[in-house]
């Protein structure tokens, strides 16, 4: 069950919803944490335990307890009242659902291996949902004009690699920034032009098809991200960047940066909209390549154009399924 069915399913029940708190699994979908849950497991109150016990079957037991489902619904139940808490539950559609902390503390005592998976899922999601963790340490110490970094391109068969650099403003907070591949392009538009208005400062570095093809695209990734912060018109005082080590003092590469910094999302999304732009312009002169769908990246269509129409001269030849696509063609394959 995906959350519109976890809500469908509760309001078909009825129950009174002062009476129940949704735990584990369910409540992770809820918030995000998880995409799907097999069942629904609530715990209620002794009132409401005594009414719906009528209507419902015992499936198993555990920690002592016997536990129920309510039939005709993938829901289950016990008299097991200590976790009827609704102290620190989060109130979704007028339906409380337990914390992920309190899950997390459940689960530790439980240890079973799914508990371990579910833990390790919840530690992630709150690790990322502070979006200003690593800008935090830094106001610590005195430190407020931090630039993130990150590029768009790594995976396409064309175009450039592009890399910007973002310094916002101390403390700054733009809802629902995240990574740019997890946000709509209409999104990524909106966001781009609040960025750049908001910002101390930013810039984008660019490094093209032949350049890649010489340093490999790993190296090219760099150089575009060290181009973009030389290019800020304000030296930032420490860098963050997503997973990319540099060769400069004060600057730390951060696994899932553009989750945990709100400077590295900025810069993503910067990023991936300037190289968007840069394949529409390019779909405009060759638009028999599809460019503005597929961006460069392979996708079948993209291959199948490749094959009609051969190679253009921004292509990375170095990237398998070109080098593949060269070797069976003759030179005029390749495009001026």
């Amino acid at each position: 069950m995906n959350r519109k069915e976890i809500i469908e399913v509760l309001n078909k029940l009825d129950l009174p919803k002062s009476e129940y708190v949704v735990l584990s699994g369910a409540s992770m979908v809820m918030q995000k944490v998880k995409s799907k849950t097999s069942d629904i497991d609530i715990s209620v109150s002794k009132e409401l335990f005594g009414i719906l016990k009528n209507n419902a079957t015992i499936v198993n037991s555990f920690l002592g307890y016997d536990v129920y489902k309510v039939n005709d619904y993938e829901v289950e139940f016990s008299n097991n009242y200590s976790f009827f808490d609704k102290s620190n539950a989060v109130l979704i559609n007028d339906i409380y659902f337990q914390d992920l902390n309190s899950i997390k503390k459940m689960k530790e005592n439980f240890n079973r291996n799914k508990d371990k998976n579910d833990i390790k899922k919840i530690d992630l999601f709150l690790d990322l949902k502070d979006n200003l963790k690593y800008e935090k340490e830094l106001y610590k110490e005195g430190i407020t004009l931090i630039a993130g970094t990150d590029e768009a391109g790594r995976g396409p068969l064309c175009g450039p690699v592009v890399a910007a650099a973002v310094i916002l403003p101390k403390n700054y907070t733009l809802e629902g920034l995240i990574d740019s591949k997890q946000l709509s392009e209409k999104k990524r538009d909106k966001f781009y032009d609040i960025i750049v208005k908001d910002a101390i400062s930013y810039a984008v570095g660019v490094v093209g098809a032949k350049t890649i093809d010489e340093i490999n695209i790993y190296e090219a990734s760099r150089k575009a991200m060290l181009e973009a912060i030389n290019g800020l018109s304000v030296k930032p005082e420490y860098v963050l960047t997503d997973a990319m080590p540099l060769s400069m003092e004060n600057s730390k590469a951060i696994i899932h940066g553009d989750a945990l910094s709100l400077n590295i999302a900025a810069a993503s999304v910067i990023a991936k909209v300037t190289r968007d732009k840069m394949m529409y312009e390019l779909d405009e002169k060759y638009p028999m390549y599809g460019f503005k769908d597929h961006k460069g990246y392979p996708t079948k269509k993209h291959l199948e154009a490749i094959k009609k129409y051969g190679i253009l001269d921004n292509y990375r030849l170095t990237y398998k399924p070109v080098k593949a696509l060269m070797e069976v063609n003759d030179e005029e394959f390749v495009k001026e």
